[in-house]
């Protein structure tokens, strides 16, 4: 297997919601690599969560220790998804991803987000092929496997995901393009690992970080699995 950076992106959804500036904080300062950022809207997703402005205040809260902006990695459980995507962008977004079938036109999302100076994603559940990644995947940055149904933290993984990260994996390796192949939902320390075999090389966690008193004792625990 060749040699892959690893990214851990700890998502404020299971994060205090009251500290939200100290705990984006508190999780670079632990060692994250991006922010996840998960966006639910109440009609694609059973459930409702941060708008732009919550990312335009932590914005300025993503910096590591030298100062350098940590990314902000935006996730869309949005229906419709043109307008919200352009206005997380504005709101300081790094990547945004959305879902596939959330969107009338794919490729003229992609093309949206990437016209505001974004990195574009697409997202598929579980039970969703990943077909459409053919026909965009030059214009995808990234690619965001649902290891549980969206809509609320703290499930557990679903095993079949594994197999869809490794065609995702191969689907991105045939088109020789530089894309991030993210997994989300039930990712752990006993987990991970098994997850990076399959193909991934960016992993959202978020109650097996924030449901613990010590942030970079999980994140280091992590990366000691990617390590072996």
């Amino acid at each position: 297997m060749t040699s892959r950076t690893y990214r851990i992106a700890p998502s404020i959804l299971s994060a205090d919601f009251a500290r939200l500036g100290d705990e984006v904080k508190n999780v670079i300062a632990g060692g994250a690599d991006w922010i996840h950022f998960d966006v639910m809207d109440n009609h694609y997703v059973p459930n409702l969560t941060f708008g732009p402005m919550v990312c335009q205040a932590l914005r300025k809260h993503a910096v590591n220790s030298s100062g350098a902006k940590v990314p902000i990695d935006v996730h869309l459980m949005v229906q419709p998804v043109d307008a919200l995507a352009q206005a997380f962008c504005k709101a300081g977004a790094d990547l945004v991803s959305f879902h596939p079938d959330a969107s009338g036109h794919v490729d003229r999302t992609l093309q949206l987000i990437q016209a505001e100076g974004c990195q574009a994603g697409l997202v598929f559940n579980p039970a969703v092929p990943l077909d459409v990644l053919e026909w965009v995947i030059d214009k995808v940055d990234l690619v965001l496997i649902m290891s549980v149904n969206p809509g609320f933290g703290g499930q557990s993984f679903i095993p079949s995901a594994l197999k869809k990260i490794e065609q995702a994996r191969r689907i991105i390796d045939a088109s020789g393009r530089d894309i991030r192949l993210e997994v989300d939902g039930g990712i752990k320390i006993d987990n991970i690992r098994d997850v990076a075999n399959a193909g991934a090389d960016t992993f959202v966690a978020g109650s097996a970080i924030f449901n613990t008193p010590d942030y970079k004792a999980v994140i280091d625990a992590m990366r000691a699995k990617l390590a072996q």
